[in-house]
């Protein structure tokens, strides 16, 4: 039987010092990859068991968030986190802006929104029950 330990989301993105920057100085991120030395395009950036890619490919090919595409889209990434709420209050310290607050959404799940330096929104919650 397999065995999944987890799913890391792949990001196109415009600027990847910008991205990256986000990930680590807003949200808590650590750089787990950058590269290539002489000139970065790819980096894996996570935070205890979740990663997400980013790669700025070129110029012309822009990000392109879910939400961009259909209003029923509305998360590029679900994270989930056992204690929405108090995750909800470290960032809010931070100074992070929210997309949506921490809430009760209609799917039964806790959580919040958050939107990255691309577009991309996060969902960071769990189940509601």
């Amino acid at each position: 039987m397999a065995n999944l330990t987890y799913v890391a989301p792949f990001f196109i993105v415009t600027n990847l010092k910008t991205s990256v920057s986000f990930y680590v100085d807003k949200l808590g991120f650590e750089i787990r990859y950058i590269g290539p030395d002489d000139n970065p395009f790819y980096a894996m950036v996570g935070r205890d068991n979740i990663s997400i890619m980013l790669k700025a490919i070129a110029p012309d090919v822009k990000p392109i968030p879910n939400h961009t595409r259909h209003e029923w889209a509305p998360w590029d990434a679900y994270i989930s986190t056992t204690d929405p709420d108090m995750l909800f209050e470290e960032y809010r310290s931070k100074g992070v802006a929210f997309s949506k607050p921490i809430h009760d959404n209609s799917d039964d799940l806790r959580g919040f929104e958050i939107e990255d330096a691309d577009g991309y929104v996060l969902f960071f919650g769990r189940p509601n029950s």
